[in-house]
């Protein structure tokens, strides 16, 4: 029991990004099959001893990525109500904006990953299947509906978060996301009432 609750040595965290960030540089460059640990190790900046200290292999850092947009993802969704978001759908948006923000190089490499879909597509499925689980837990929705309705709003926020990363960034991402929220509850007309 005490391991669970024992604090994470900050050493430890930041190597973990370091490698985590490596990993997702290196995926927008080539192909997963075709990233060496050494590599890998050489781009975080530590040796391949350090590496094995934490991971098994390149697919192992793949699980832990997956695993950390998960907890991240439930622990965002973890106190959300679906009914008073669509009164006040920033809430939930700008609850994305402080995510990104957290580590924005980490999320500009992720998303700018064009030849490797495949992680992208599993990490999108995981999102939009734990949305699903607590959408339709709160709202008497059916589940086809939900679907369209999770597909079309993490779709084009994926995309639009993916164009703002690889921008200048001159346009805060609260900003960014207080559209988005507004396109995603109450469609164009919504943003266009503001103007």
């Amino acid at each position: 029991m005490e391991e669970k609750n024992k604090p994470v040595d900050r050493r430890v965290l930041k190597t973990k990004r370091a490698i985590r960030n490596a990993f997702a540089k290196l995926m927008a460059e080539k192909d997963i099959n075709d990233i060496t640990i050494i590599e890998l190790a050489e781009t975080a900046d530590i040796n391949r001893k350090t590496f094995y200290n934490y991971y098994s292999g390149v697919y192992q850092v793949v699980e832990d990525i997956e695993q950390d947009i998960l907890k991240s993802y439930e622990v965002l969704l973890g106190n959300v109500e679906f009914k008073q978001s669509m009164n006040a759908p920033y809430t939930l948006f700008e609850r994305f904006s402080r995510l990104i923000n957290m580590d924005p190089e980490f999320f500009g490499y992720l998303l700018s990953m064009n030849g490797n879909i495949a992680l992208i597509t599993r990490i999108m499925t995981l999102l939009k299947d734990k949305t699903r689980e607590v959408m339709t837990a709160q709202l008497d929705i059916e589940e086809y509906k939900a679907d369209i309705m999770i597909d079309f709003v993490l779709s084009g926020m994926l995309s639009v978060y993916q164009h703002w990363l690889a921008s200048d960034r001159k346009v805060p991402l609260e900003e960014v996301s207080d559209i988005i929220s507004k396109m995603s509850f109450s469609g164009i007309n919504g943003v266009l009432k503001e103007t």
